[in-house]
């Protein structure tokens, strides 16, 4: 994607271009700058905001960790160790671990999810009867 970051003349990128070539909404690229995790673009003469490889490179990192479940919080946490001069591998990884162990504790629970649908469903003879299993067991506590 760094290779078309700029339009087909070279010039810098505006929100609806940057939207199509990253795949991130323009209303979430807006959103991204109201909460200041992607900077004030530049303007053009006429007022239009402008992006540039910089910007675009950024908003790949932010649509990426979002992809993989950072919340909000934790993907300010990456950017500043990212854009820090000081930034410590060790830091991003203790952040990271925390990252996948909740995932990890997310996919239990889906498991355990999956069994008790997967009883519920196996319960269900499918037949007319006015007695329904499914039903009775989402009554159960």
């Amino acid at each position: 994607m760094m290779d078309t970051i700029t339009n087909a003349r070279g010039d810098d990128l505006t929100r609806g271009q940057l939207s199509a070539v990253s795949g991130c909404n323009k209303e979430t690229i807006r959103y991204y700058e109201k909460i200041g995790i992607m900077p004030e673009p530049r303007r053009s003469a006429g007022g239009h905001r402008l992006y540039g490889p910089s910007e675009a490179k950024r908003l790949t990192f932010i649509c990426r960790s979002r992809e993989l479940g950072f919340n909000l919080k934790q993907v300010r946490g990456l950017l500043d160790m990212a854009d820090g001069e000081k930034t410590n591998c060790n830091d991003v990884r203790e952040l990271t671990s925390g990252h996948l162990s909740a995932v990890q504790d997310k996919i239990s629970d889906l498991k355990r999810l999956e069994r008790v649908l997967t009883q519920m469903v196996a319960e269900c003879v499918n037949n007319a009867v006015p007695d329904c299993p499914i039903i009775d067991a989402l009554y159960r506590a």
